[in-house]
């Protein structure tokens, strides 16, 4: 088990679990709560989420030291997969009538496989370990 615990797609399965329960939170709060229009929704979830993500991938999924430069590249390397969910989501409702409180959730297991590549690459850039206890 302590094997598996240590797996770096685990770990990023986890995170990503948490961070989309964080998105899914933010977004409820402005779609629902607010009466944000749901694209715009969709955004701040998104960036609010995402500097979550930054520093439990960095800590908990990679072992690595945040840095500014990987805070900065960090969004940069994500924008593939923001176009990604943002197309998706404005598809399924649009497009198939779905509720605009559904939709985001469908994206993210198409955004997942190209989330992992594309933040492994970065965050692995330039490592710098931290003590990673398990």
């Amino acid at each position: 088990m302590k094997k598996i615990w240590k797996l770096e797609f685990t770990r990023f399965i986890i995170v990503g679990v948490l961070n989309t329960i964080c998105y899914y939170l933010i977004y409820l709060l402005f779609y629902q709560l607010a009466d944000v229009y749901y694209l715009v929704s969709h955004w701040i979830g998104i960036i609010i989420s995402m500097i979550f993500s930054f520093f439990l991938n960095s800590y908990f999924t990679y072992g690595v030291r945040p840095t500014w430069r990987k805070f900065f590249q960090f969004p940069l390397t994500q924008a593939v997969n923001i176009a990604v969910s943002s197309v998706l989501v404005y598809i399924f409702v649009e497009g198939f009538g779905w509720s605009g409180t559904v939709a985001p959730i469908a994206a993210v297991f198409f955004t997942v496989p190209i989330t992992f590549v594309i933040t492994s690459k970065i965050m692995k850039n330039g490592r710098e370990d931290v003590t990673h206890e398990a």
